[in-house]
């Protein structure tokens, strides 16, 4: 989990904690399940991909609950 972070700055890393940390709050999942670990390389891929922060969330839960 933590070596797909390692490629981020600081800002970008909050941006993806938090997206992630909301993700899972909102389906009552823990972030170091198997689901939080891919909701983090989900948001990873996103943040490189410059997804916007406002729609981060939206892309995660879209990628995520199609899958």
């Amino acid at each position: 989990m933590l070596l797909s972070l390692i490629s981020l700055n600081d800002d970008e890393i909050t941006i993806v904690t938090d997206a992630v940390r909301r993700w899972c709050c909102e389906r009552k999942l823990d972030i170091d399940s198997s689901e939080g670990r891919r909701a983090i390389t989900i948001a990873v891929d996103l943040v490189q991909l410059n997804t916007d922060r406002d729609r981060l969330l939206a892309e995660l839960s879209k990628q995520l609950d199609y899958q």
